[in-house]
């Protein structure tokens, strides 16, 4: 740039107040020409006018903030984040501080190689997550004694209704209706119990534990250890409940199981509870894995994914997703649970905190937390401060007539206690107590001048060895002994174990995921530097809400941002996944029509497209499906709609429509659609998974509906993380926003006060907040409608491409997409062979990840490539469809047989090319290096295609025995 030249240049420019935009958004100037030549468009918004209905086109930018820069957003995040006060927390109840390994924070959780992997879906280039998972699920076996463990949940309170939702279905008591939950457990499980049990039409009784029996029960829940700390022999009461027909799930602290004697060992039909603290930031309540073991028997009933043992077409042991018969995307209204995000990146963090410390660290550190609760418990009784409960393992319970003064000289010390019960104060060790920690709380409990010395007490406890867990529950099987938990203790070690995994997955660190509705955009690295903040990441769900402002403040910008983005009145963060957003936007809608003295309206009509979650999320409120029709060309056929909405107009409680449709065009009459719904009695749910292509240019709010749920983890940059964490916040207009979920123990907003909890923390998942929060900010108003124009424009560009060689299923009125296309592979299969799936496996030995299977319609691929690529990566994808069409053709003509090409065998690995004798009917070249950028930057599967049939029938979910790796 000349002297000259820079006088034209603006200083805004020079600042580069908009730098983020042109790095979050893959194609530049000459590449956005060049694609908008093919496309046959004058400009970006000549297209969007183009293809966005003109109707539902907002005039006006977003009224949000201009973007800023990287360093600007997180310097402004970073004075925000240092108006929390984090105390040191001993308020226990399911969310305690921890150490995370600097190995895994840094080499999981801060590594994109972890983070921006998305669901196992395709196996063989994802062996290395699905091996931690398995070996999640094995420690999660191992410390609740249990045959059989998903591969996590939301949360220990969603974990819980699940519970009750499968002992309902399993139980032989068939006449009960009524679910018991011991008065012991945790206030925040109970709330989201009842939630779900409202709905489901479900008797709940909380009442104490050692009453179990005097109840007809299909269920029971209890805590073990109880949310006061009691450890309680709970084999009577477990009996009790069996004796009737009924099932019995534990609520179990994870750290307890390392000395306790396992809940399967006492009888318990299912163990739930939450992994956060095998190394999990509290994070203001989430993201953690919560863990979900139960008896073999009741395998068909269980929710969520399951990791199973399997084999390729070799003959060589592979993982992968078993038994997804069972799930939403298959199930749709008749599955087990309406989960699809899970919690993978934190239950893999929780793995590998195991396989880390192994079954010896984790006894020492479990055993360090309970001799300090002893010390601390030995030393308050010496000064008449007696714990109420003389069996315990971290969490100290007290009756307190000063409880006042105890609270002052606690905050006072920068320390925050259990204080919700009247008259008690609970105090709960963690792995980051310290002797000195223990001292101070003497002198909080009991004020200064008690004269106790902590190694004086250590020894009178060593001397007199006493103990505070009971002898008949201790444990005495043994925990971890599998290989991989005794293999990786050194630092070095445990640094190339996750690296030796993390090589086998392909991540977007390597390429495009091109996967449809799941909108794989960039998560970037500055967007993810806040979550491992300590003043976000330390911080309690339940800590004094004056203490966590700068929660309130960052979460209330957010708030304000997605009412503007979304068109809605009020947003609830508190759905920690988008099918928890589901279910709690229905919940508003069913609350409402009961506020209007409608309760009998339950038929919820969804198109024959929906996504899997919606007809699931449906029948979890009472609802009945209604399907309704599309056309030839995949949209709501209206005649069909008309009909039944009339039809059903008096039991009509809503329709659930995603728009942009599932099939990846802008419907025209979709402000009819709503009209339709509106005119006969009910609600319209727009389901906001394919938001990324509304930003900035319409609204839900705009066009009509009246309740939505966001994917953060899509929309918003949230990383999927190979299968969650999420968050599914809900935008409702301002008839549904007295329905929002609440809280018992944080009373969320006032206009909800009472209604029950939809998730375990009252903010969901508030640790990972901050990602969403920062892409709008450093986007801003311009930044996030670009981001919704380059989504559409990069779709349609590569349907153009593709089109000239694929049928593209759908397009809209004008011949144009979305921000997503469908392939057709149904005549190329009916003229070759040639499946879907081929294509998908096939696409693994040109480095990519496939698009979307057979959704939403069978034998399809569904392709979104998202604003973040460039057209680089995306004519690099095209060449590879374009060469795997090529390879079709050779199928067709007969040079390639339907049983031996490249196709049918894919993907191929370095065992299939150092093979003795190659004898396929193509060569090692066209195999594994069929175009040159596969050569130059090959991503190698580790295994075949793996066998889905024999996975299932032969269902193994805990670790493989070393002699099953040998030959």
């Amino acid at each position: 740039m000349t002297i000259q030249s820079q006088a034209q240049v603006t200083l805004s420019d020079l600042e580069q107040t908009q730098d983020f935009i042109r790095r979050h958004i893959g194609p530049d100037e000459a590449q956005t020409k060049a694609m908008l030549a093919d496309i046959g468009a004058e400009s970006v918004d000549a297209l969007i006018d183009e293809i966005v209905p003109n109707d539902i086109r907002l005039a006006d930018l977003p009224a949000i903030e201009e973007s800023k820069t990287e360093v600007k957003a997180l310097a402004d995040l970073k004075a925000v984040a240092s108006k929390n006060k984090v105390n040191t927390s001993y308020i226990g109840l399911g969310y305690y501080p921890t150490l995370t390994p600097n190995v895994i924070l840094r080499n999981v959780l801060e590594n994109p190689g972890w983070y921006t992997a998305y669901t196992p879906y395709q196996p063989e280039i994802a062996q290395g997550r699905l091996e931690s998972l398995l070996n999640y699920q094995q420690m999660c076996l191992d410390l609740t004694g249990l045959d059989l463990a998903s591969a996590s949940l939301l949360d220990e309170g969603t974990a819980a209704a699940e519970a009750m939702a499968l002992a309902k279905r399993v139980s032989k008591n068939k006449k009960s209706n009524a679910f018991f939950v011991a008065e012991e457990v945790y206030p925040q499980t109970i709330s989201v119990v009842k939630n779900r049990a409202e709905f489901f039409g479900f008797d709940i009784i909380v009442a104490p534990a050692a009453t179990v029996g005097e109840h007809d029960v299909f269920g029971a829940l209890l805590q073990y250890p109880t949310a006061t700390g009691e450890i309680v022999d709970i084999r009577p009461l477990i009996e009790a409940v069996q004796a009737k027909k009924g099932i019995v799930a534990v609520a179990a602290d994870i750290m307890s199981l390392v000395l306790l004697k396992a809940p399967g060992e006492l009888g318990a039909d299912v163990v739930i509870g939450s992994s956060q603290r095998f190394g999990v930031p509290m994070g203001y309540g989430g993201p953690h894995a919560a863990f979900f073991t139960t008896s073999d028997k009741y395998k068909r009933s269980m929710p969520g994914r399951i990791i199973g043992v399997s084999k390729d077409t070799r003959g060589n042991q592979a993982l992968r997703m078993a038994m997804q018969t069972r799930e939403q995307h298959i199930r749709r209204e008749k599955a087990n649970s309406n989960i699809c995000t899970a919690q993978v990146l934190l239950a893999n963090m929780a793995a590998f905190y195991a396989v880390y410390h192994g079954p010896q660290g984790l006894k020492t550190i479990a055993n360090r937390i309970h001799r300090f609760t002893d010390i601390l418990c030995l030393g308050t009784a010496t000064k008449g401060l007696q714990a109420i409960h003389a069996n315990y393992f971290d969490t100290l319970t007290f009756n307190s007539e000063n409880k006042n003064e105890i609270v002052a000289r606690a905050l006072a010390a920068g320390i925050n206690l259990r204080t919700d019960v009247d008259g008690q104060i609970s105090v709960s060790l963690d792995e980051t107590t310290t002797r000195e920690d223990v001292a101070v709380l003497f002198d909080v409990l009991l004020g200064e001048g008690h004269g106790l010395d902590v190694a004086e007490l250590d020894a009178k406890i060593v001397d007199c060895g006493h103990s505070s867990i009971p002898a008949e529950l201790v444990r005495e099987s043994e925990i971890l002994s599998h290989p991989v938990f005794n293999s990786y203790h050194s630092e070095t070690e445990m640094l190339r174990y996750i690296k030796k995994l993390e090589n086998k997955d392909l991540a977007l660190n390597h390429s495009m995921i091109s996967l449809g509705s799941c909108t794989m955009k960039l998560n970037a690295t500055a967007q993810m530097i806040p979550v491992s903040w300590p003043e976000f990441a330390n911080m309690h769900p339940f800590a004094p809400v004056d203490q966590a402002q700068g929660y309130a403040e960052m979460i209330g910008e957010l708030d304000k941002w997605l009412v503007e983005l979304t068109g809605y009145d009020a947003v609830s963060m508190q759905p920690n996944s988008g099918a928890q957003g589901e279910y709690a936007g229905l919940i508003a809608i069913h609350k409402y029509h009961q506020s209007r003295g409608e309760g009998h309206r339950n038929i919820c009509l969804i198109p024959s497209s929906a996504h899997g979650t919606n007809p699931a999320s449906a029948q979890m409120v009472g609802m009945k499906v209604v399907v309704v029709d599309c056309d030839k060309n995949g949209n709501v056929d209206m005649a069909d709609l008309k009909a039944k909405a009339e039809e059903m107009a008096e039991n009509l409680s809503c329709i659930m429509i995603t728009y942009p449709s599932t099939h990846g065009v802008y419907e025209e009459t979709v402000r009819e659609i709503c009209e339709v719904v509106h005119a006969n009695g009910g609600q319209v749910y727009l389901d906001g998974a394919n938001m990324n292509a509304q930003v900035g240019i319409t609204s839900p709010g705009f066009i009509g509906a009246d309740v939505s749920h966001l994917n953060l983890h899509k929309t918003f940059a949230i990383p999927h993380g190979g299968g969650g964490p999420g968050m599914g916040p809900i935008g409702v207009k301002s008839h549904l926003a007295p329905f929002l979920p609440d809280h018992p123990l944080v009373n969320v907003k006032e206009s909800t006060q009472g209604n029950d909890a939809v998730s375990a923390a009252p903010f969901g998942s508030a640790g990972i907040l901050c990602i969403s929060y920062l892409y709008i900010a450093m986007l801003g108003k311009k930044g996030v409608t670009d981001s919704t124009k380059y989504a559409i424009t990069n779709a349609n560009y590569l349907a153009k491409k593709l089109s000239e060689h694929f049928p593209i299923l759908y397009t809209g009125a004008n011949g144009r997409v979305a921000h997503e296309c469908i392939v057709d592979m149904r005549p190329l299969k009916e003229a070759s062979g040639i499946t879907e799936m081929d294509v998908a496996k096939r696409l693994m030995d040109y480095g990519f990840h496939a698009p979307t299977m057979s959704f939403p319609v069978a034998g399809t691929l569904m392709i979104e490539p998202t604003e973040s690529e460039s057209k680089v990566e995306i004519d690099r994808f095209i060449e590879a469809m374009v060469c795997i069409r090529d390879e079709i053709r050779k199928v067709e003509q007969g040079e390639w047989t339907v049983e031996d090409n490249p196709l049918h065998n894919a993907p191929h690995t370095l065992a299939d090319i150092t093979d003795a004798g190659w004898d396929r009917a193509y060569t090692v070249a066209e195999a594994v290096f069929p175009v040159p950028a596969a050569a130059a930057n090959k991503f190698w599967p580790t295994v075949n295609r793996i066998d889905d049939v024999y996975g299932d029938r032969n269902l193994v979910c805990s670790c493989p025995s070393v002699d099953s790796y040998k030959d």
